[in-house]
């Protein structure tokens, strides 16, 4: 059915642009030529420097900090509409901001739902991102959201490793879902950390719930910030007779004393994937492209083709 639409074209904002390249490669295409010019005081513009009239495109970029990858993508999508792009999608790997997503104490932000504004209000006829923070974020759209999740990536990759006793594990009370969607498809056993936090970022008690004596433990989570509650976490866990501890996580921010923490700790290894470019190389850093699966998904979209059978969770 895709063969009878007009061809999509797929551009990049630039603090993704090698996992743009992935994907437009898996799709069977090029990026199209954009541009970024940067004025001196810090503010740009971005321009598209081929026709998109009439044309379904779709935007690749990221939104972790700093706040200009989330301004990039609202020019790029300003620029497309004012160009008269056809249909007009964000493909969001990370969506950042999620991690406000309510009212946690008086006289603050829902950052989320301004950013699900923001990006409705510059154009975006769809939305494509993987593991949002909070699953209710869709419901900030008026716009249609396909929302994928790496257990896509991630479950068939624990498959191929072969462990026995294997225990899932959710750092906090929040990743219990996600621990149990996994468990489930790998028949396992389950454990949950309890933590309790000074403040952002700092973690001053943690607790296990279930038993890891004896087990092979895989930790999961959306993302990692600091690495403060996962490497906390795995070496409690190896405490408490674990034969080993992994982690995987969609969404690699690795901020602060993140690559230090992991280096030290009784991790394993850690598994995630191109969402996010890392800072830089670490030996206990495994990363699985994404590319692929936003690859796949995009064609169906062009294609009007169901998307459902790619969900495992």
């Amino acid at each position: 059915m895709e063969q009878h639409l007009p061809k999509p074209k797929i551009f990049a904002c630039s603090q993704s642009l090698e996992l743009a390249e992935k994907i437009a490669k898996a799709y069977g295409t090029k990026l199209g030529k954009s541009r970024k010019n940067v004025y001196s005081d810090g503010e740009f513009q971005v321009s598209f420097e081929e026709s998109i009239r009439g044309r379904r495109i779709f935007i690749i970029g990221s939104t972790f900090p700093s706040s200009d990858n989330l301004m990039e993508m609202l020019l790029m999508i300003d620029a497309a509409k004012r160009a008269s792009a056809r249909h007009i999608t964000a493909v969001i790997p990370y969506f950042g901001w999620a991690r406000q997503d309510s009212k946690d104490k008086p006289r603050v932000p829902i950052a989320a739902k301004m950013v699900a504004n923001l990006l409705q209000a510059a154009g975006a006829t769809r939305i494509i991102t993987m593991d949002l923070h909070a699953d209710q974020i869709q419901g900030f759209f008026e716009k249609p959201v396909d929302h994928l999740y790496a257990s896509t990536i991630f479950l068939p990759s624990i498959k191929k490793t072969n462990l026995d006793n294997i225990t899932i594990a959710s750092p906090d009370m929040g990743g219990s879902k996600r621990a149990y969607a996994y468990s489930k498809f790998l028949e396992s056993e389950v454990v949950v950390c309890y933590k309790q936090r000074l403040k952002a970022n700092v973690i001053s008690h943690m607790e296990l719930i279930g038993n890891v004596e004896g087990r092979n433990v895989i930790i999961v989570d959306d993302m990692i910030d600091t690495a403060g509650t996962i490497t906390k976490a795995a070496d409690l866990m190896m405490e408490k007779g674990a034969k080993s501890v992994r982690a995987i996580c969609t969404h690699a921010l690795l901020s602060g004393d993140a690559y230090n923490r992991i280096k030290n700790s009784k991790l394993l290894e850690l598994i995630t994937t191109d969402t996010i470019p890392l800072k830089k190389d670490a030996s206990k850093i495994k990363v699985i492209s994404c590319a692929p699966l936003f690859a796949d998904i995009m064609h169906r979209v062009q294609g009007n083709q169901s998307i459902s059978d790619q969900f495992l969770m």
